[in-house]
């Protein structure tokens, strides 16, 4: 049985790593892609995970299967192709660590991804089923995506979504709205930036953005602050959750380490999210948010996760402090 099965993208992250002799950037491959970002966090807290997805039949791809392995992620589901490279994603830093992205994608193997690649079995044996939105945006695997979304929908999985909104990887903003906003129908918890909260709902206010995703059937809302924390909405209540500070040298993959964290959490429950006290809420994005935060600290995504016994030391020092 998997605590958590996602689908959706596994690339490279090439991130700054300072600068050559000559002054120009020099950047560091390290392994990355939001849903197996969000996995990594959760093996390296103790759970239990397994990738859908597909990379190329090149270095990157095999490189990249390794890295599950290594970090005890299932990859019975990772699909090879030689109809496309392994996607590539330059990530660039502002002097605060916030990124941007350039994508080599046109096409990338993550978009490959067919229904005939699902493995419906491991969609079987989770207890949820994740998925983000860059699958959605081109075919066939946005189909896959789908197909697996409504098959986990159908078994009673729990479902989680992470509506990662990245304009460059699509043609147009308001076919970009519509196939975003798609899966939330299907969605148990979504974790969104307050950007993304803003696009997809069109209001500005973080309350009563939460309460449209909410009353549309979503039991656990989460958005992402950055420094500021995490606001959300339960059927417990709603609140918000100060960020802990810590010294940012990347903030790549911060927010899947904090969606790990939570999903983590939620797998050891074995009643309904919606049954859940607004205390437990409380601790569970807590926690989260010092998974997140510890991620920033170190460069690249899946190496900067840090591990439970890491997370409960730095928890230790906080209330020390």
């Amino acid at each position: 049985m998997y605590d958590v099965v996602a689908l959706g993208e596994l690339l490279i992250d090439f991130t700054p790593a300072g600068k050559s002799e000559n002054g120009n950037t020099l950047f560091e491959m390290n392994p990355g892609g939001a849903p197996s970002n969000v996995l990594t966090a959760v093996t390296k807290l103790g759970g239990k995970c397994a990738f859908i997805g597909k990379v190329g039949d090149d270095q990157f791809g095999h490189f990249l299967k390794q890295v599950l392995e290594n970090n005890n992620i299932a990859t019975t589901g990772l699909k090879n192709t030689c109809l496309a490279n392994t996607t590539l994603a330059f990530v660039h830093l502002d002097k605060s660590g916030d990124r941007s992205f350039t994508f080599y994608r046109n096409p990338g193997a993550d978009m490959m991804l067919n229904n005939d690649d699902i493995n419906l079995d491991l969609i079987d044996s989770s207890k949820i089923f994740h998925f983000g939105s860059l699958s959605l945006t081109d075919e066939p695997s946005r189909s896959a995506t789908i197909t697996a979304l409504k098959y986990a929908k159908q078994n009673k999985k729990i479902i989680s979504y992470d509506p990662n909104w990245r304009p460059p990887l699509w043609k147009d903003e308001t076919i970009a709205k519509k196939e975003i906003f798609f899966p939330l129908k299907y969605v148990d918890i979504a974790k969104l930036s307050l950007e993304e909260l803003n696009f997809l709902t069109g209001e500005s206010n973080i309350q009563i953005a939460s309460d449209i995703l909410y009353n549309m059937g979503i039991k656990l809302v989460l958005v992402t602050l950055g420094q500021d924390g995490c606001y959300y909405k339960h059927s417990s209540g709603s609140g918000h959750i100060p960020a802990y500070r810590v010294d940012v040298v990347d903030t790549t993959g911060a927010g899947d380490a904090f969606l790990g964290a939570v999903l983590y959490n939620i797998s050891k429950i074995d009643f309904p999210i919606e049954k859940i006290s607004s205390k437990k809420i409380a601790q569970i994005v807590k926690f989260a948010n010092a998974v997140g935060g510890l991620c920033t600290t170190k460069r690249g995504a899946i190496p900067s996760i840090p591990t439970y016994d890491e997370v409960e030391n730095f928890l230790r020092k906080m209330s020390e402090m």
